[in-house]
């Protein structure tokens, strides 16, 4: 019984995972895992592990692709091997998900169940019911550098902006509560659309690539500040 619920745990995980936030590529179907080959998710996508959520990196930790649902995952998470149909019944490597889906084998290391944290939301999932999600630059204090990510308020928690380094993370890399920060706009810059949220000492500068996407932002930000969680589109207003 045991088994069996988590198969069936893992078909709806399955059925409503987004894999194609940039490529509009849809996940596969449950019934067609291992009978129809996937498409995987690009390498640029992703900063780290799609399953256990570690970092990638040149020495330690390689990125290598599930032939059964596409993800990109680490060797530990993809230590599996399973027989896909599409291939002719050949074993392949699989992740450790596809692998207990497929056979109905129990991995004893299974880390399902363990509560997400607050970072712990993937940023397909998350920003395929946001308020506003896009890529921006966050600038570093003094203003020269800066980090480009994927930024997300999600309807359900719609206080807080997520950072992610990549689209297809699924864990965001930082947090930041929007809840009395002011919304400032910045002077044109260097072609630079910029804008700040600043709150007593604390100022967090960020760069859009247009002016439309600005003016998005802002208004989605002050909106958050507010503590505005719900707005319906008539009565969306300029910053």
């Amino acid at each position: 019984q045991d088994a069996i619920d988590r198969k069936e745990k893992r078909s709806e995980t399955f059925k409503t995972a987004v894999l194609g936030l940039e490529t509009g590529t849809p996940a596969l179907k449950t019934e067609e895992l291992g009978r129809r080959a996937p498409q995987w998710v690009r390498d640029n996508l992703v900063t780290m592990c799609m399953r256990c959520r570690e970092p990638f990196n040149a020495i330690r930790r390689r990125r290598h692709h599930c032939r059964a649902c596409g993800y990109v995952v680490c060797a530990r998470c993809s230590d599996y091997k399973a027989e896909l149909q599409y291939d002719g019944n050949r074993l392949n490597r699989v992740c450790q998900e596809c692998y207990v889906f497929l056979t109905g084998h129990v991995v004893l290391e299974d880390r399902e169940g363990k509560h997400k944290g607050i970072l712990e939301k993937g940023a397909a999932e998350v920003s395929g019911r946001s308020l506003l999600c896009s890529s921006l630059q966050l600038l570093d204090k003094n203003g020269k550098g800066g980090t480009r990510g994927w930024f997300v308020i999600p309807q359900d928690d719609p206080l807080v902006l997520y950072i992610y380094a990549a689209p297809q993370d699924v864990r965001a890399h930082t947090s930041i509560p929007l809840l009395g920060y002011q919304v400032k706009d910045l002077p044109q810059g260097d072609s630079r659309h910029l804008f700040q949220l600043a709150q007593s000492r604390q100022v967090y500068t960020f760069v859009a690539d247009t002016e439309e996407l600005k003016r998005r932002w802002m208004r989605a930000m002050a909106r958050s500040a507010a503590g505005i969680t719900h707005l319906a589109e008539s009565e969306d207003v300029d910053s």
